[in-house]
């Protein structure tokens, strides 16, 4: 039997939509980390956004001290919102990860100066190719010492001049943490392939060396 070559292209599209689907199917059923872990007394913990979270965590996950990442929703009006309603930008959360750290090795400011030069804390509108308010950057402070500690990272920075415009990069109360499906957790080791193609594709890594002159490892 005879195949043409269109027939072989659209067999070979319709194996890479199935496995796709089938990808998405399983991943949607992945049980969530536990969204009230309780932390031992020498360690502590910080939520940051800075766009599409599975680049977060992976930026996080290279600093000397940080334990565990985990990707997740905040600051949003639904209880336990899912991937598929946060991305229609109507619950209000940000797409944040939460870095669980060692205080001994790594300090909370040091994660905060961190931060900023992994984001575009100029871009009022999302991060990169991301446009949306879950995209948006943020710090969400704890206490009022965390609080203080952003705030002040942030005016330093704004009085620097390093940056070509504002810092819109606004420092929040901490509300509750969501973590997101499992398929979204360490995403970067899961699929590489796609995460690089990703995160190449958005100008992540361009644009950061673009402001900082010092991209990031992706």
């Amino acid at each position: 039997m005879k195949f043409s070559s269109t027939s072989i292209v659209v067999a070979i599209i319709a194996g890479l939509m199935s496995a796709a689907i089938a990808y998405i199917a399983q991943a949607q059923t992945d049980d969530r980390p536990d969204p009230v872990t309780v932390l031992p007394p020498a360690v502590a913990d910080a939520v940051f956004a800075g766009g599409c979270f599975w680049c977060v965590e992976k930026d996080f996950d290279q600093v000397d001290g940080v334990l565990e990442t985990i990707s997740g929703y905040t600051g949003g009006n639904v209880d336990n919102p899912t991937y598929k309603q946060v991305v229609t930008e109507t619950t209000g959360h940000y797409e944040a990860v939460r870095v669980v750290y060692d205080p001994s090795v790594v300090t909370y400011d040091e994660l905060v100066e961190y931060f900023w030069r992994t984001v575009d804390p100029t871009d009022p509108r999302g991060q990169f190719c991301d446009k949306g308010d879950s995209y948006r950057t943020a710090i969400f402070a704890r206490t009022d010492q965390e609080r203080e500690t952003a705030e002040n990272s942030k005016a330093v920075l704004e009085a620097s001049g390093v940056l070509p415009d504002p810092v819109v990069t606004p420092v929040l109360d901490r509300s509750t943490f969501w973590p997101a499906e499992g398929y979204h957790q360490d995403y970067y080791k899961k699929n590489p392939l796609r995460y690089r193609l990703y995160r190449t594709s958005c100008g992540r890594d361009a644009r950061v060396k673009e402001l900082w002159g010092d991209g990031r490892s992706s």
